[in-house]
């Protein structure tokens, strides 16, 4: 309806209904106020309807993804000490938990137990004649003894010419005699003793060899692999008969991007989710020093803890968590970047406004604000270039925005 029919109308129901041209006249005037007031409809139907967000405080935990393989954290290969015995038996199977000390396998000894008992032989042979060598020594004693008597008796004999020089000389030369024969006794009793020393070496030789023929566990921990077999001539060359898991604890041998990797450290907290276990609690324990050159991938290894579901070769993929903070947020998309940094387009009065900020975490399509904005502020949430200072706009409010504290997205 035009505006001139309009007021023609609105005079003729005036004029009816009484009140004169004064009445008119003022409602007149009302009506123009009105319009000039309010903004053309053509006007706010051209205005952009654009979906805002408001800037509200969060929990921030930044993550890094990573992935890999199940291993064991301290792997032991037990072999057997002594060669050429056969397996007589195997007490542990794959799986099964064992005990530092635990007995494992057991070996042939019949060859060790005929060498110990040459050995018995061999010592009893050394300490006769060890008995003997002294016997030795004692009857050389006495004959030194003698000769020694001998000798004296002859010396004043020889001075006064009683007794010739030869006889003399015989005397003196059964003392040297007999002095020579103690020392050669006393020789024998020491190389007796020598080769019972030797075989007592070789029989506490025998003994440690005998003990080995028991394979037993070095540390508690879970067998992982049985490679021995009843029967079989146990050896050190090639694949040891067990492999152990020390203390059963399992770790995730991962790879992440060198991006990622400076902020991962020793102590840090882990999700890993394996398939047929489901997610599992970790700790990193180590982080590698070196980035590969190939594949750029650096490496970490996280503690899973002893867990008998988890199985050794296993493909797992996880998070670690690199950073935690609480502030401001606004969504991923409402960020934006120019030569000077990073800026998001504010609403006031329906109308666009640049903010300069300065962004920390992200996390879960949200991220981090530091500076630039308070919390109630209203921010466009999907920023686009055609929005410039000064737009007006129709606000429609982001109903669920992005929670902060859901898994983290790496930036």
């Amino acid at each position: 309806m035009k505006k001139s029919t309009l007021v023609v109308l609105t005079l003729v129901a005036v004029l009816a209904g009484g009140g004169g041209w004064m009445k008119w006249k003022a409602m007149k005037a009302d009506h123009d106020a009105a319009i000039a007031a309010a903004p053309a409809v053509s006007d706010v139907m051209a205005a952009p309807a654009v979906t805002v967000a408001k800037v509200v405080t969060s929990d921030f935990i930044e993550t890094a993804n990573v992935s890999g393989s199940l291993v064991a954290r301290d792997e032991i290969l037990v072999s057997p000490e002594i060669e050429g015995n056969r397996v007589l038996e195997l007490l542990v199977d794959e799986g099964g938990t064992v005990k530092k000390g635990q007995l494992l396998a057991r070996l042939a000894s019949d060859a060790l137990d005929a060498q110990v008992a040459q050995n018995d032989a061999s010592q009893a042979r050394a300490v006769a004649a060890i008995a003997r060598a002294k016997s030795q020594i004692t009857e050389a004693e006495a004959r030194v003894k003698e000769a020694n008597a001998s000798l004296e008796r002859a010396k004043p004999l020889k001075k006064d010419g009683y007794l010739s020089g030869a006889t003399y000389d015989a005397r003196e030369s059964a003392a040297s005699t007999s002095e020579a024969q103690l020392a050669a006794s006393r020789d024998a009793v020491t190389s007796a003793e020598a080769d019972k020393a030797e075989i007592e070496a070789k029989r506490r030789e025998l003994d440690w060899r005998r003990s080995r023929t028991e394979v037993k566990a070095p540390e508690d921990g879970l067998v992982s692999h049985r490679n021995a077999r009843v029967g079989a001539m146990a050896t050190a060359i090639g694949e040891p008969m067990f492999r152990i898991i020390s203390k059963g604890e399992i770790e995730l041998d991962a790879e992440l991007i060198e991006t990622e990797i400076a902020k991962v450290k020793t102590g840090q907290k882990a999700r890993i989710s394996i398939p047929g276990a489901g997610d599992v609690e970790g700790t990193v324990r180590l982080v590698s020093p070196e980035i590969d050159k190939t594949t750029r991938l650096g490496r970490v290894k996280i503690s899973l803890g002893s867990n008998p579901s988890l199985k050794l070769g296993a493909f797992a993929r996880g998070s670690i968590e690199t950073a935690k903070s609480r502030g401001l947020a606004v969504p991923a998309g409402s960020i934006q970047f120019d030569p000077k940094g990073s800026f998001v387009q504010t609403v006031t009065a329906d109308k666009i406004e640049k903010h300069a900020i300065e962004t920390g975490l992200v996390s879960g399509g949200v991220i981090e604000i530091k500076a630039g904005l308070n919390e109630g502020d209203v921010v466009v949430a999907r920023a686009g270039t055609f929005l410039r200072d000064g737009d007006r706009i129709r606000p429609v409010i982001l109903e669920k925005p992005a929670a902060a504290n859901k898994t983290a997205e790496a930036h």
